[in-house]
């Protein structure tokens, strides 16, 4: 199965929100499937971001996680029918445009999982089930998953 993980996974991975959800977010990544983990190239993007803003990293330091990440999983590419999708998604589900590209590029991938924290819950769109891992109950497909 092929999962695609949003920034916020990568970011607690980092650090973002303190020791115990950085060991949360690491121990979780290690359960996952070798070679099923997919990163839509926007969650890099926004990763930067967050590491320089919240964590108050030096560019030189996040490009250093970012590019990291960039190695140790497979990429999505933000294509064409992504930006579409997502402006889609944003019209029709009232998500983000930045979200909906997360979601549109998860689906273009193939993933059946979007690990996230922010996104709603149980959404299922083209394939792609939206599931909060750190949630009490986590999703059958990921709960299996992860046994």
């Amino acid at each position: 199965m092929r999962i695609a993980l949003d920034t916020n996974i990568l970011a607690y991975a980092e650090g973002v929100n303190g020791a115990e959800k950085k060991a949360q977010a690491l121990q979780l990544i290690e359960r996952l499937p070798i070679g099923g983990v997919f990163l839509p190239v926007q969650t890099l993007g926004e990763l930067f971001q967050v590491l320089v803003r919240k964590l108050k990293h030096t560019p030189a330091q996040a490009r250093t996680a970012v590019l990291a990440w960039r190695d140790a999983y497979t990429l999505i590419e933000t294509s064409e029918d992504v930006l579409v999708a997502a402006v889609e998604l944003a019209v029709t589900h009232r998500f983000s445009f930045w979200d909906g590209v997360v979601l549109a590029a998860a689906s273009g991938g193939g993933c059946r999982l979007l690990l996230s924290e922010d996104l709603q819950e149980g959404f299922t769109w083209n394939g792609v089930t939206v599931t909060n891992p750190f949630a009490a109950s986590p999703n059958s497909l990921l709960a299996d998953l992860l046994e």
